[in-house]
């Protein structure tokens, strides 16, 4: 590994690899680090062998845009090498990546009421659903419709996940999206549901069917790799409130399927996930594996985690109808840490009830993750979206960009509908961009150790902004600067709030101005659907974001777009 500012010390002993990298984290925690550490200080300690001098200090304050004096920095020295053999005694604690910080985010602020009302849950049932002479055409079938079949014994659960993990075992390799086929557990899990049914046990619509778990959620029966070469042989013994969840569901797991490394983009220890609608093309990420295999027709649906865009992205790209719910909806027991303050994990499906449909079986609190709330979901497929305030982000709709003309379009499609758009504006009196050190500071901590222990060079990526060197960098983000950005975090909440209090649902461009910063900065609920495809045959999309908790309203837009047109039931060529 390169480590930033230091390139000349490259040969140096490990000994001296890991003094000189306590030093950076020593001078960072403290504020007075820099991206662009000065080797000459490195050096100049090493030849003194002796404890951090106010010369140090002195040299590193250009860094941190501060300025001390020299009577300031003999009081600090003394404190700070006390500091330092504090963070040594740290690190011989072991952290794993499943250990929480003490402090949590809440996107509910004080004062705000929640919802408390529960209505049973009702998904839609087709009608006149008939098995297909070519059982491989259902490959490409919603999850309301694939219900239909199984619950009247049409189509047997091991049928139709042996037609899924032989296109799996087909197509996976093409996509390079699959990590892991879990082909006995499913067929377990498939007899299982057969045999429940056939009993006049039966669970609910995702009973006997398969789906497909991004490899960052742990299942006791096979490793969890994360997607990166460090943790390709990786075991954990438990499986993730999700997994279980969805197994006591009657769902079967045929496949956990590739993410970017770590959670960023769709490059892995394997290769590159593609993208079902073009193979020169990646499939975006970091729920690369989740939306090619779903979009593909090789699983009925699949979990993916968003952080800052992972779940809109590849569902934009792949055109997957994807749903993020509100930060603290969904358990992230089990699943891989990058940003604790962040993460989310939610379903990506064919369609909108789809995902309603998934989220219903995971969503609410298990004791495990400390952030997780059981609050009310209470979908309805009927709703008519004239009764919905709906908002319409104007600023970025007026604005030249390259989807614009589908997004129009859209707009046109739901103004049929009923929709009387109501104008707002995001909030743009903060630094939003400035915030992304929330992120990289928590990415870096949960995954201090990969960085220290050199393992980082595994990974695939070492270009500038892949984790390696972002991980690096964030060694030098302040502990300060990072309690600011939090507290700034509240206000964009405060303002979110206020641009939120008057409507249902706000329709924004999927990738307008800062809006994906902001509402996943603020734990915002957002459903992303495909509306157009470019003439490379390529899709595009379109985002309905709800209030805190509003994943019901959302999804009840989308399911209306979606029932006035057709770009979700189109299948790649490719695959169909």
């Amino acid at each position: 590994m390169t480590t930033t500012g230091a390139e000349n010390d490259r040969n140096g002993s490990q000994g001296a690899s890991m003094e000189r990298r306590e030093f950076m984290a020593f001078f960072a925690a403290l504020g007075l680090g820099g991206t662009a550490f000065p080797a000459l200080l490195w050096r100049r300690m090493q030849q003194q062998a002796g404890p951090i001098t106010k010369e140090m200090i002195s040299a590193c304050e250009n860094i941190a845009g501060l300025e001390f004096t020299d009577a300031e920095r003999e009081m600090m020295v003394q404190g700070l090498n006390q500091t330092l053999e504090g963070y040594k005694a740290l690190r011989t604690i072991e952290l794993p990546n499943s250990v929480f910080p003490a402090i949590s985010f809440d996107p509910v602020l004080p004062g705000r009421e929640l919802p408390r009302e529960t209505r049973p849950f009702r998904y839609s049932r087709p009608s006149r659903v008939e098995r297909p002479a070519d059982l491989e055409e259902l490959a490409f079938w919603p999850v309301t419709h694939l219900a239909e079949l199984v619950r009247r014994r049409r189509v047997r659960s091991v049928e139709l996940t042996e037609m899924y993990l032989d296109r799996l075992k087909r197509h996976g390799p093409t996509l390079e999206c699959v990590v892991t086929l879990t082909e006995d557990l499913a067929m377990e899990q498939a007899r299982r549901a057969d045999e429940e049914i056939a009993r006049g046990r039966y669970r609910g619509p995702l009973h006997g069917i398969p789906w497909g778990a991004k490899d960052l959620l742990a299942e006791d029966c096979c490793r969890t790799t994360w997607g990166a070469k460090p943790y390709e042989n990786q075991v954990i013994n438990q499986d993730a409130t999700v997994v279980r969840k969805l197994e006591e569901a009657g769902a079967v797991l045929v496949a956990k399927l590739t993410l970017g490394a770590l959670a960023m983009g769709d490059v892995w220890f394997g290769g590159r996930t593609r993208n079902p609608w073009n193979l020169e093309q990646g499939s975006s990420g970091s729920s690369a594996g989740s939306a090619a295999a779903t979009v593909a027709g090789l699983v009925a649906f699949s979990i993916g985690s968003e952080t800052l865009g992972s779940i809109v992205s590849p569902s934009t790209r792949c055109g997957a109808t994807g749903l993020r719910p509100t930060f603290g909806r969904v358990s992230r027991h089990g699943a891989m840490a990058l940003s604790w303050t962040m993460d989310k994990l939610g379903p990506i499906c064919r369609s909108a009830e789809d995902c309603a449909i998934v989220f219903h079986h995971i969503h609410g609190a298990d004791g495990l993750d400390p952030t997780a709330r059981t609050l009310p979901f209470n979908w309805d497929p009927e709703r008519k979206i004239s009764e919905l305030r709906i908002g319409i982000l104007e600023s970025a709709f007026n604005s030249d960009y390259e989807t614009k003309e589908f997004d129009q379009q859209a707009l046109e499609v739901l103004r049929r509908l009923g929709a009387r758009f109501i104008p707002v504006e995001l909030p743009d009196q903060y630094p939003v961009q400035a915030l992304r050190i929330i992120l990289n500071a928590e990415a870096a901590a949960a995954f201090d150790d990969l960085t220290r222990s050199n393992r980082d060079d595994l990974l695939v990526r070492q270009d500038p902004g892949a984790w390696p060197n972002s991980f690096r960098r964030s060694r030098f983000i302040p502990a300060v600067e990072y309690i600011q950005a939090n507290r700034v975090r509240t206000l964009l909440m405060e303002a979110m709030e206020r641009t939120m209090a008057g409507i249902d649902v706000l329709v924004s461009p999927t990738f307008g101005g800062n809006q994906l910063l902001i509402t996943n900065l603020t734990g915002h609920p957002a459903v992303v659907v495909p509306n157009g495809f470019r003439e490379n045959g390529t899709p595009v999309s379109i985002t309905f974001i709800g209030k805190l908790f509003g994943e019901a309203e959302a999804l009840a837009v989308a399911k209306a777009y979606q029932d006035a047109t057709d770009f979700h039931l189109r299948r790649p060529p490719a695959f169909s």
